[in-house]
């Protein structure tokens, strides 16, 4: 068998998998009108079933980069530190240039799911350093002290899109970053460094652990969903517990369902390929190998250019339904033409040119 290495299609189709699931998130709220007033929702069923399971894509995304930082340290005997600096700081550029491509979603200081896995690939050389269990004891160090940042700074039980693009209060941008845009370094950057775990295991053959870490955070979140169920009271209880309509901000008890699902993914994906791997024009490994590139270009297509042409929020469920699977396949056609030139000139290929 192959060692394991920093590119393997496994991975490259669970990256595929996640931005299939954001896009068709994003594209089904921001293309579909509706249930008109009146009407049952029972028509437009299967696209609300599908678009529920676009929850789970951004969690994906930022397990994966944990796991690529750690299988790209350890591709490397020197300058591991240096190129995942570089490479952070490209992403994290990559987040404002998105965030200033769709004004209608952002402001300078929100700080989204690229800003986030920027922040987290630039910090990983301190990360690095911790053994398995210590990073494990900072991920859960992470989300109990985002409940104690929100607390602290009173933020809301819930959050609209208007408070997490809002840099006037108090902390101004610091304070989004930190706990209060979509996705702040508390509590996010706790799947990071739990992917950067994983990514230990999966070079050591070790699916069995991290299908056994996700097992525990299933249960962990199973224990507090029963909490936050049980018990209202305390405000600090429904914080850390509760589980609400969207997940902005996070409980402790929605990072640890999401972490599990998505270990539990990793794991079968991992060991999977670790016996037969997949082709490297398998149509999720191309759209994954693209999946940078894609997020980048989807969010502001169908956020900004659809609203003066009057598709914004305009379309039937049906309608919507065959638009996301006729730009999904358009997106791995085009991805699988656009391999044969190694990807030039897309997002993935300016990470690796200007980040090393």
């Amino acid at each position: 068998m192959a060692a394991p290495s920093a590119r393997m299609c496994g991975l490259d189709a669970l990256r595929g998998i996640a931005v299939f699931l954001m896009i068709e998130q994003h594209m089904g709220v921001w293309l579909w009108a509706g249930v008109p007033r009146g009407k049952a929702l029972a028509g437009a069923w299967p696209l609300v079933a599908f678009n529920a399971l676009g929850g789970g894509a951004a969690p994906m995304f930022i397990t994966l980069a944990g796991v690529g930082t750690t299988l790209l340290a350890r591709s490397r005997a020197h300058g591991a530190d240096a190129v995942l600096l570089r490479r952070g700081l490209v992403l994290l550029g990559f987040g404002y240039l998105l965030t200033a491509m769709t004004p209608s979603w952002f402001s300078w200081g929100s700080w989204f799911v690229l800003h986030l896995m920027g922040f987290a690939m630039a910090t990983a050389p301190l990360w690095r350093r911790l053994g398995d269990r210590g990073l494990l004891v900072a991920a859960a160090a992470v989300a109990v002290a985002a409940i104690a940042v929100q607390s602290a700074i009173d933020t809301p039980l819930q959050l609209s899109n208007e408070m997490m693009r809002d840099s006037s209060r108090p902390g101004g941008a610091l304070r989004l970053a930190l706990a209060e845009s979509q996705f702040p370094v508390l509590p996010w950057l706790a799947p990071f460094l739990v992917g950067m775990v994983a990514g230990r295991w999966i070079a050591a053959r070790r699916f069995g652990a991290i299908a056994t870490t996700g097992a525990v955070c299933l249960g962990l979140g199973a224990a507090g969903l029963g909490i936050g169920m049980t018990w209202t009271q305390p405000l600090l209880l429904r914080r850390a517990f509760g589980v609400h309509l969207g997940f902005f901000p996070a409980s402790i008890t929605i990072v640890a369902l999401l972490l599990g699902v998505v270990l539990l993914v990793i794991a079968l994906v991992a060991w999977r390929d670790d016996r037969k791997p997949l082709s490297d024009t398998h149509p999720l490994v191309v759209l994954g190998r693209a999946s940078l590139t894609l997020l980048l270009v989807h969010v502001p297509l169908f956020r900004e250019a659809t609203r003066p042409l009057g598709y914004w929020q305009a379309l039937e469920a049906g309608t919507v339904l065959v638009i996301i699977f006729a730009f999904l396949l358009l997106a791995v056609i085009a991805a699988r033409l656009w391999q044969g030139v190694g990807y030039r000139g897309g997002a993935e290929w300016l990470l690796r040119k200007l980040g090393g």
